[in-house]
């Protein structure tokens, strides 16, 4: 492959990771719907990309499961469904299982006393009440709290599997089910428990705790989807 050639498969590639980024920004900030139809022109539109990028990128989407291609109807986003959320919360304590354990055994203490302040920062300060700007914070600490536990497996493809999976977990919890003045100490609680066990190397306690959190989110978001 000469440079040019290596230089333009590069280009490609970068467009596609732009236009998926932007079509995952745009399903997690409802600008898409789950189960609504898209065109081709539509997708072009939205993401601010050519018709190429957008053809490259579609199967991507497809394989990932976040729309599939319904004839003589175009392009159907994934919607939230029973299976949909049993599988994404199925998926992610399996992965996050096996990346506590390692977590526990191996994380620096320095890491692990950081994210611990990070939550114990983030309570007291709820303590006074939780305004937008606090849950906004809260909401990004919890994401980051799941998201270092995974990449510190170090294994690309766990973590492109679970990046893919998080997207459909952030779909499902949306507006109704995010991080509330009402659930902030609920969950922040339940990740000082498993922060509390990574601390003392305790790897049962540690999965116990995680998959207690992770049920109890699965159980609320059926509980809200389906009301």
């Amino acid at each position: 492959m000469d440079g040019h050639t290596e230089m333009s498969t590069k280009t490609r590639t970068s467009m596609r990771d732009k236009a998926y980024q932007n079509f995952s920004d745009l399903l997690l900030n409802s600008r898409i719907q789950p189960g609504q139809f898209l065109t081709q022109k539509e997708l072009v539109e939205i993401t601010d990309m050519s018709l190429s990028t957008v053809r490259e990128l579609i199967p991507r989407l497809e394989a990932d499961g976040l729309i599939r291609a319904i004839p003589q109807r175009g392009l159907q986003v994934t919607h939230i469904d029973l299976n949909l959320i049993k599988n994404a919360f199925e998926l992610r304590l399996i992965l996050e299982k096996r990346a506590i354990a390692h977590f526990t055994e191996f994380a620096e203490q320095a890491l692990i006393e950081r994210l611990l302040d990070e939550h114990q920062t983030v309570l007291a300060a709820a303590e006074n009440g939780a305004d937008k700007s606090l849950l906004e914070k809260a909401q990004l600490t919890d994401w980051e709290f799941h998201d270092t536990i995974i990449d510190f497996l170090d294994n690309e493809i766990i973590s492109k599997i679970y990046r893919v999976n998080s997207i459909k977990i952030r779909l499902i919890i949306s507006e109704k089910t995010r991080i509330s003045p009402f659930s902030l100490t609920r969950v922040f609680s339940e990740h000082l428990k498993i922060l509390n066990a990574v601390k003392a190397r305790d790897v049962q306690a540690a999965e116990v705790a995680l998959e207690e959190h992770i049920l109890s989110a699965k159980k609320h978001s059926f509980e809200t989807s389906f009301r």
